[in-house]
């Protein structure tokens, strides 16, 4: 199926096709490999996730080739990892045939878990063609008193922290703490948010 088919059953937006046109996926892997050979830690989103969660199993969101939710699980974290691109998903699976993969958009997502945590990795707010859709979806499948981990870029175009406090807000959600990086950097207005908040 062509990426800009792919794009639209699975409710990608066009830019995502454009991306995914222009990225090797095991050259994208590779990535975080070549960082952890130079002495730079590639898991700091699981780390941050490790070092919040206080009950249940994850969600990894928008989970593409499965680094997140892999890394998870090598910690002894239950996850299942959902994403819309089927490509993504196929190469996550192939990676790790034991754990759980979904091909749906979050918006779209209806699973009978409850997490304790959703996390948000890799910009997946800003690429959803149907931002507070995520948002929403993400919030239905979280336990009471559970956490919406997410990061992403802050650029033109793109979601401001306050466009996404607003839908986490619709959605149920409560602020709980911004960071500037996975490591917990404090957040001074730069050009990348993470972002916590908690359903109520």
């Amino acid at each position: 199926m062509p990426d800009e088919q792919r794009a639209e059953a699975g409710n990608l937006p066009s830019d995502w096709a454009a991306w995914k046109d222009r990225v090797d996926l095991d050259a994208y892997d590779a990535r975080w490999a070549a960082m952890a050979e130079a002495g730079h830690d590639p898991h700091g989103e699981a780390g941050l996730v490790q070092a919040l969660l206080e009950d249940g199993p994850v969600l990894d969101g928008g989970c593409g080739t499965g680094r997140v939710a892999i890394e998870l699980d090598r910690r002894g974290i239950a996850v299942t990892g959902v994403d819309p691109d089927p490509d993504m998903i196929a190469a996550a699976r192939a990676k790790a045939p034991g754990l759980r993969w979904e091909a749906v958009g979050l918006e779209h997502l209806d699973l009978p878990d409850r997490f304790g945590l959703v996390v948000l990795a890799g910009n997946v707010i800003p690429y959803a063609s149907d931002r507070s859709g995520v948002v929403a979806g993400c919030a239905r499948h979280l336990r009471p008193g559970g956490l919406l981990l997410a990061g992403f870029s802050l650029r033109p175009g793109w979601p401001t922290p306050e466009e996404y406090d607003g839908w986490c807000a619709a959605a149920g959600l409560e602020p709980q703490q911004r960071w500037a990086t996975w490591h917990r950097d404090p957040y001074d207005g730069g050009d990348y948010l993470v972002a916590l908040h908690r359903r109520r």
